[in-house]
């Protein structure tokens, strides 16, 4: 991942130019979701507090009517004589006579609470209730709010504390009620109110025709509804406490609340998010259409940003690196592109072509120069040996040897017939060699006893193209520097193959057992200054190796060491396999490096 970012041209203009369109759509986009989602929010808040507001009262009122009954069985409780003559060890006559009074007491009480949907009074010491209801109960149904009763006093008996407890939640039956139980051991008032009686009249209120009115209890479990919501899979375990929250499939209800001061239960709208946004159509509409045009303007302005600016500017670039390459005959296309660039095109095509044309003229210029220089290096060498030879035959004539003269006299035509016909820039090894042998016999004959030759070259190697007089020239320097008049000199000329480099290379020695090379000249030799020491400069080591650059560049080196324990070695590697044509093209390969 950080590998590809990293190879990312961050500078480039393109990316700038793609990185500048994103930081401006990417934010207008995001003021755009954040507007809608700001209105959504402003709506949720408002329709929140509203029905939070309603809900609230509404509750309030239920817990003063819840109150008002609770005030009402104390007061039963402990005011009338009836309901204290069930609760005391009375005669069977009085306490039905107490009995009978109670039942119409409590028959009339419902009228002045209608919200109470039944009261009881329970004996315990007699395990007899009495209770008053309103409208119609089944058999069965009767029977089961008498269990449910009697399963709360019994709690009620067994366990004190709860006397004083809040509003219960129970199902009797397939309904849920809401039930009030306390007493003194003796005897026990209650009552019950169906949760869908306090539910029912919130059905038309101003919560709106699509919400869902409902009491739950502190689980969460649903007691009643005005609407059927099972399907929308809503979340009441949240409670209350936090203002809204959205909730179901898709968070598609706003829910609001509030708990009872009675009990565990609250009371709960659940209104439908689609209706709550109804108002909201064109904004919604708008912002959605808003958004998919900058979605899909977005590819359209990186396509129209890529054809007017990105591409030209791909291909300038294509262009320039072929250019940083060399490859001057590169030019740019000038049709369909905007006039800046055609006139970049122009500017860049006629720079191109100028700079090729100079480059020509360069390169032939520095051809020319090359081949000067080759001229006059070898030029160089003719007078350096010319004059050793006259001194030769001049000191064999002192000493009156007409007959080595003469051998001397027949070397020297070989010598200067190869001399005058190596204008070549290359030419073969066994040519070299043999010119090499007339040089050598001449030498022999200055310096008799005090030099011997080796020559170790295969025959497969004669056909390798050197540089004319390169060997001679390294011969010379040998003579000159290394035989003395008062020993034995011998020189040694060996060729090898080397056929481990990049390309097969004909490594040349020439080798002495004379004093060797100084340390200054060494130097001088490795920092490509002419070498100088005690005895002079060594100007034919210094052409030698120059020869070698002009013709071959960097792929022939040259090398001057001493050898153990004494003795100059030189060495020198060429190509196998170099033109022996001498073409234009090898001095313009030779600059290149």
């Amino acid at each position: 991942m950080f590998s590809r970012l990293a190879k990312i041209p961050w500078r480039s203009i393109r990316v700038k130019l793609v990185l500048g369109l994103l930081a401006v759509t990417l934010p207008l986009i995001a003021l755009l979701i954040y507007n809608n989602q700001y209105s959504v929010g402003v709506v949720h808040n408002q329709v929140a507090m509203s029905n939070e507001n309603l809900i609230r009262i509404y509750m309030k009122q239920i817990d003063g009517q819840l109150t008002e009954a609770e005030r009402h069985m104390v007061a039963l409780q402990t005011t009338d004589p009836n309901v204290q003559t069930m609760g005391e060890s009375a005669s069977e006559d009085a306490y039905m006579l107490a009995k009978s009074a109670v039942s119409r007491k409590l028959s009339s009480d419902l009228t002045v609470y209608p919200y109470i949907d039944g009261f009881f009074v329970y004996s315990a010491a007699r395990k007899d209730i009495v209770e008053a209801f309103r409208g119609s109960f089944t058999y069965a149904e009767l029977v089961a709010m008498r269990q449910t009763m009697e399963q709360k006093v019994d709690t009620l008996i067994s366990h004190p504390e709860y006397t004083n407890a809040a509003w219960k939640a129970e199902r009797i039956g397939e309904p849920y009620h809401l039930v009030r139980v306390f007493g003194d051991g003796n005897l026990y008032i209650g009552a019950w109110v169906r949760v869908a009686s306090l539910v029912e009249p919130l059905r038309s209120t101003r919560t709106g025709d699509e919400t869902a009115v409902l009491m739950v209890n502190a689980a969460g479990e649903q007691l009643y509804s005005t609407r059927p919501l099972e399907e929308a899979g809503l979340d009441f375990s949240r409670g209350f406490g936090d203002g809204y929250y959205l909730s179901g499939r898709g968070h598609s209800h706003l829910i609001v609340g509030e708990a009872s001061g009675k009990g565990d239960f609250g009371l709960a709208a659940a209104i439908p998010d689609r209706s709550i946004l109804e108002n909201l159509p064109y904004l919604k509409r708008a912002t959605a259409i808003v958004i998919v045009l900058a979605v899909l303007m977005l590819p359209l302005g990186f396509w129209f940003l890529r054809q007017l600016l990105l591409l030209p500017l791909r291909k300038m670039v294509a262009a320039m690196r072929l250019i940083g390459q060399g490859n001057f005959s590169t030019r740019m296309e000038e049709r369909q592109a905007p006039d800046e660039f055609q006139l970049v095109h122009q500017t860049f095509n006629l720079m191109s072509s100028q700079i090729e044309a100079l480059k020509i003229n360069v390169y032939e210029e520095q051809i020319s120069k090359q081949r000067a220089e080759l001229k006059q290096l070898q030029l160089q060498i003719n007078p350096h040996f010319f004059m050793n030879s006259l001194n030769i035959l001049y000191n064999l004539a002192q000493v009156k040897q007409y007959g080595l003269i003469q051998e001397m006299t027949m070397s020297l035509v070989q010598y200067f017939r190869y001399m005058f016909q190596s204008r070549r820039s290359l030419v073969l090894l066994q040519d070299e060699l043999g010119h090499i042998g007339n040089y050598l016999r001449i030498q022999r004959m200055r310096f008799a006893g005090q030099l011997e030759c080796a020559i170790r070259v295969p025959d497969y190697l004669g056909e390798t193209r050197i540089p004319p007089l390169l060997l001679q020239t390294i011969v010379e320097n040998t003579i000159k520097h290394a035989v003395r008049a008062d020993g034995r000199t011998t020189l040694t000329i060996e060729a090898a193959l080397d056929d481990l480099a990049e390309q097969p290379m004909v490594c040349l020695t020439v080798r002495d057992d004379g004093p060797g090379y100084s340390e200054g000249a060494l130097a001088d030799f490795r920092y490509g200054r002419v070498p100088t020491d005690g005895e002079g400069d060594h100007i034919g080591l210094w052409n030698a190796r120059e020869r070698l650059r002009l013709q071959y560049g960097d792929q022939a080196w040259m090398e001057c060491y001493n050898d153990d324990p004494h003795g100059a070695v030189t060495e020198i590697a060429v190509p196998l396999n170099a033109d022996g044509k001498g073409r234009k093209g090898d001095a313009y390969a030779l600059d290149r490096r």
